[in-house]
This record gives C-alpha cells, sequence and structure tokens, in this order.
C-alpha cells in the first residue's frame, strides 16, 4: 500500500524532519537522477524495471503536490511519534517489572531475615532461660547444707517439699504436740507464706507411743521474711505452735534451745512446757483482741 511507502526513500532522499525541508527542485532533481537510472529502456532485461519505474514516479506525484505531500509528511510525523511513545512504554514496563522483581526478591529475603531471626531469639529465649535454673541450682547447692527428700533417718521420720538449705539467718524451728491437731509440710508453708516466701520445709517425729513431739525445720526465703514470722505464726489455737530461730539469740532462748550441727534440739519437757505456754499466750491474746474490738 502507498500509505506505508516512504516515498522520500523510494527517490532517494532523507525522510522525517529533514525531508519536510526539501524544496521541490530538490525532490524533482532526485526523480530525474533515479528516472534516468530505473527507465525500461535502459533495463530492457530486467522484468522489474517497468515497476520500480513506476513506483519511482508515483512517489513523485505525491511529493510533488502540496496537499499530498502535506498529509504524508503528517503520516511519516505521526507514526514517528507512536514509535517513540511505544520506545518510552517499553522502557517504563521493563523498569517497572524490574523494580517489582527487585521487591520481591528483597521482600523474599526479608522474610527469611524475620524468620531466621525470631528462631534464634526463641532458642536464645530459652538456652536463657536453661541457664539461670542451672546457675540458680548450683548456687543453692554451693551455700547451703542438702537433705535429699524423703531422706531416712535412724528414729527420724522426715516429711518435707523439696531441698533443704540450713541457713541459720533463715531457718526457723517450730515444734508443736504430736496430738491433736497435726501440721503438713504444707499447711506450714501456707501459715509461714503469708510473711515471705518459703523455701523449704522439713517435719521429724520422735517419742515414745503414748507422746509424742513433733517439729519442723522452716527456711524462709529471706532473713526479714524469717524475723517477721517470729512472733505472728502460731497456727490453731487447738494446737499452738512454737517458733523459734535456728541459732541462739537470745539469753533467754539458749536456756531452752541447744546447737546440734546446725541443727536446733528442744527436749520433750521444755517443748510441753513451751508448747503449752505458746499456746496459753495465744488463747490469751486472742481473748484480748476480741475485748478490744
Amino acid at each position: 500500500m502507498e500509505i506505508e511507502i516512504d516515498h522520500y526513500q523510494v527517490l532517494g532522499l532523507p525522510s522525517g524532519e529533514e525531508g519536510e525541508k526539501l524544496t521541490i527542485e530538490e525532490i524533482g532533481k532526485a526523480y530525474k537522477a533515479k528516472a534516468l537510472k530505473s527507465h525500461p529502456d535502459k533495463r530492457r532485461n530486467d522484468p522489474k524495471a517497468p515497476a520500480e519505474f513506476q513506483r519511482i514516479k508515483s512517489s513523485y506525484d505525491i511529493l510533488n503536490d502540496e496537499k499530498a505531500r502535506k498529509l504524508f509528511d503528517d503520516l511519516l510525523r505521526a507514526k514517528f511519534e507512536r514509535q517513540q511513545r511505544r520506545t518510552q512504554t517499553d522502557s517504563k514496563r521493563q523498569k517497572m517489572m524490574s523494580d517489582l522483581e527487585r521487591r520481591e526478591r528483597e521482600a523474599s529475603a526479608s522474610d527469611d531475615i524475620t524468620k531466621s531471626r525470631y528462631k534464634e531469639d526463641m532458642i536464645a529465649k530459652k538456652l536463657k532461660e536453661e541457664i539461670d535454673r542451672i546457675r540458680a541450682r548450683h548456687g543453692r547447692n554451693a551455700t547451703t547444707g542438702i537433705i535429699t527428700s524423703k531422706a531416712k533417718m535412724p528414729g527420724v521420720g522426715l516429711e518435707q517439699t523439696g531441698t533443704v538449705g540450713l541457713d541459720g539467718e533463715r531457718a526457723l524451728k517450730v515444734s508443736w504436740e504430736g496430738s491433736g491437731i497435726d501440721y503438713s509440710a504444707d499447711k506450714l508453708k501456707e501459715l509461714f507464706g503469708k510473711y515471705g516466701d518459703v523455701e523449704d520445709v522439713v517435719i521429724r517425729s520422735r517419742g515414745s507411743k503414748r507422746k509424742i513431739a513433733r517439729s519442723a525445720l522452716v527456711v524462709m526465703a529471706s532473713k526479714e521474711a524469717a524475723l517477721a514470722s517470729l512472733g505472728c505464726v502460731f497456727g490453731d489455737l487447738s494446737n499452738p505452735l512454737l517458733v523459734l530461730p535456728l541459732h541462739k539469740g537470745s539469753a533467754t532462748e539458749s536456756q531452752n534451745v541447744f546447737a546440734v550441727g546446725n541443727h536446733a534440739e528442744v527436749d520433750d519437757n521444755e517443748l510441753n512446757n513451751l508448747v503449752s505456754a505458746a499456746g496459753h499466750k495465744a488463747k490469751e491474746d486472742s481473748i484480748l483482741n476480741k475485748l478490744l474490738k
């Protein structure tokens, strides 16, 4: 089709903006030079010569007509602009695709890094918990004496909730009568737990079948909790508790308590007297509090 042909190129002339600037004389001169070379009389043995000469003549007629040439120039300009836009669009599309692929790669890499960091943090947290547990266990074993749970000693029955550390500043000697209401390790933990954390409780029984004395060793978590428990924990009025520090702290206590290794012992007669006295004292305090109210 003639509209698809670049008539400037047919005549051997530059196209586009340069072609628009050519004069009619320059176009006619180029036509004559092409026609002389392509005339059928000079190319009798070339069967394509007539058609080529006709194509040259048709291009010259279009460019020689002012209106047809202007429309042809407009068509060339529109084609050029369309090609430019296509090139720019392709360039933008390629850039967008490249940016999208880059963002997808970055997002994937970031997601992998986040997962790895989360996994690392979880492992580190668990490791820290284990290290703290080990340090706490070894620290307790290094600073206190150890009595393993359910240990058996001749003449002594033990009931305890865990490992007992005999720290004189935090340990309390608790005694009560074997008859009447009894106290378990959990019950003692509950009573003393009102004044601070309780680390361990060891309960022991001794005496004859008719006369049984019960005592316990209560280890508080801090010295302050042990001091707060003294004079505040009495137990049940039907079978009150006698609470004393593990080590001798005064002349009065030294008369009733004597040390055996790291333990404190109370003999049977003194235990009964002290428990009874503590019971009467607790009962009197209870009645006095009710009268005050």
